[in-house]
């Protein structure tokens, strides 16, 4: 697939559902929803997404609702948010439609929920890193609490499915470091750090909902994200991929906290959230890495694609000494082997540079910069 600017049309082929009036967004659920899933399978259905105003979580609405735009399918989306204003902001003018219904609630309490729900989709859970040291309580409760409330929800349901959002983090430090990581390839963690909090609270998660598959049989599917970037990404949120969007917009060179030489896969927004509903629909196996191999690459690497997709500003890749390098992950290279999700026929449709091209004009539609 041919790359293309801030202008591509990849989706000219389809047609775009106007679910939230943004062209970037839209025309990533046109692509998403075009791809060869069965989607009917969802047609009816009640779907409580959590953390619904998060970026990955709202694109998952998005989809379910570009779904419903497409083909009738009838799927009522419940958005479980903590913040009504900011959820309202995120979803813009879908908030109008009748096939959406924000529901106010923390999964750190006890969830009710006044609907029969027939898949629970979990991804509330403090996702920025400067949280997971500064909040570790709510970061490990949200994870664990949320698990268990939310597994109870589907074992009253009667049957309903439960999608964990769940982390690469999860592998920890691997002896092997550098390589792809497979599902079942794990490494140690240093537990006694407030850091881990997120880190063993996403493991927790994933074996209380297979404790629950086991003794209540709920049908679980666990998504295991890479590092995810694309709309609705906040410039403050203190990942890198964040960091460089900032800088980008604002015309400032890159300059990096380090050497830039630790890996990681970075993954374009739409092509995880394909990956995700892949896995739900179609996948047998319990957990799915969520990432695309050919965004293993350094943060050296990733400055540079940043730079390159606004080539007429100028911007270069500059490098600071002398940082604290105990507030980032320690990690030197992390990238998830996605085999087993391409083995049920995914695979990224907007890739890298597109990824971050669309990433920087969705923040330029909204006046954060210029593509002059």
């Amino acid at each position: 697939m041919p790359e293309q600017t801030s202008g591509d049309a990849s989706a000219e082929a389809v047609a775009t559902p106007v679910v939230t009036g943004s062209a970037t967004i839209d025309r990533d659920l046109a692509e998403i929803i075009s791809q060869p899933l069965p989607w009917e399978r969802l047609a009816g259905k009640t779907v409580l997404v959590t953390g619904g105003s998060g970026m990955i979580p709202a694109y998952a609405v998005f989809t379910l609702l570009a779904v419903n735009e497409a083909s009738r399918a009838g799927i009522t989306v419940l958005a479980m948010v903590r913040d009504l204003e900011k959820a309202r902001r995120v979803f813009g003018r879908a908030v109008e439609r009748d096939d959406l219904v924000l529901v106010q609630g923390d999964v750190q309490r006890p969830i009710d929920i006044d609907a029969k729900v027939d898949l629970v989709i979990h991804g509330a859970s403090p996702a920025r890193p400067s949280l997971h040291a500064a909040s570790p309580v709510d970061t490990i409760r949200a994870n664990v609490m949320g698990a268990f409330g939310l597994l109870d929800l589907c074992v009253a349901a009667g049957g309903a499915r439960f999608v964990l959002m769940s982390s690469a983090e999860v592998y920890g430090q691997r002896v092997s470091d550098g390589s792809l990581v497979a599902e079942d390839e794990y490494g140690s963690v240093d537990i006694l750090t407030p850091r881990a909090s997120y880190t063993e609270g996403k493991r927790a998660a994933e074996t209380i909902a297979v404790s629950y598959h086991a003794q209540h049989d709920v049908p679980i599917t666990i998504a295991r994200f890479g590092h995810i970037y694309g709309p609705g990404m906040a410039l403050d949120d203190g990942r890198v991929q964040a960091d460089f969007t900032a800088d980008v917009l604002a015309g400032r060179d890159i300059t990096l906290n380090s050497d830039g030489s630790a890996r990681r896969t970075y993954t374009y927004l739409a092509d995880a959230i394909t990956g995700m509903f892949t896995a739900i629909l179609d996948g047998e196996h319990t957990a799915y890495n969520v990432a695309d191999r050919d965004g293993f690459i350094s943060i050296r690497d990733l400055a540079h694609a940043f730079t390159r997709a606004r080539p007429q500003k100028g911007l270069t890749v500059r490098f600071r000494e002398d940082v604290d390098h105990s507030r980032y992950n320690s990690v030197k290279g992390q990238g998830l082997d996605d085999a087993r999700l391409r083995s049920l026929g995914w695979e990224p449709h907007v890739g890298l540079s597109r990824g971050v091209d669309r990433t920087i004009a969705w923040h330029e539609e909204r006046g954060e910069g210029s593509s002059r």
